[in-house]
């Protein structure tokens, strides 16, 4: 049995570096705090993940385990993921956002197959669900092309945090078959 975060806490199996082609994911640092509250309060950023919280990123939630997004030792957003535990639906989801200025990079596709290897590899997950605003059109294909697949659209699942609507969102997976031992 692994190991599960606790809120506001690492446990010692994510107080890890993550190596994808381009990017490093490292735990949030108090240093990386002011950059990454930085990047939230941009407008293409806040257009989806809304209001900052003011104890982002740390605290703010709990059942979230996050890696800041590191290219060329520069800040360049944050990834995160939750865990199903309930044996029946095991499985993992994972969020991200990237620095508009370090967008068109591949950072944000590197950061989730860097994401998904260990979701899948260390953590045993084969399956990944993600759920970006259906009019979030950059997001979506970056998903794809980091290998998640449409399933199916959220009519009316969550609020536009700029204007208080009720907007759609696209359910995706990534599915990955465990291989038979």
């Amino acid at each position: 049995m692994q190991p599960t975060a606790r809120p506001g806490r690492l446990v010692a199996s994510e107080a890890i570096e993550l190596r994808g082609e381009h990017v490093v994911l490292r735990p949030p640092s108090g240093p990386d705090a002011l950059a990454l509250r930085s990047i939230r309060l941009k407008p293409e950023v806040a257009a989806w993940w809304g209001p900052l919280e003011d104890d982002f990123p740390f605290g703010d939630d709990p059942d979230a385990t996050r890696f800041t997004i590191h290219r060329n030792d520069a800040v360049s957003g944050l990834i995160q993921y939750g865990e199903e535990s309930e044996e029946m639906y095991r499985h993992a989801w994972i969020d991200i956002f990237v620095d508009p200025d370090h967008g068109r990079l591949g950072v944000g596709t590197d950061a989730i197959v860097t994401l998904v290897r260990h979701l899948t590899e260390d953590r045993g997950h084969h399956r990944v669900t993600i759920d970006p605003a259906l009019d979030n059109v950059a997001a979506v294909g970056c998903y794809e092309k980091a290998g998640f697949r449409r399933v199916g659209v959220m009519q009316a699942a969550e609020r536009d945090p700029l204007s208080g609507r009720w907007r759609d969102a696209l359910m995706m997976e990534l599915v990955v078959m465990p291989v038979a031992r």
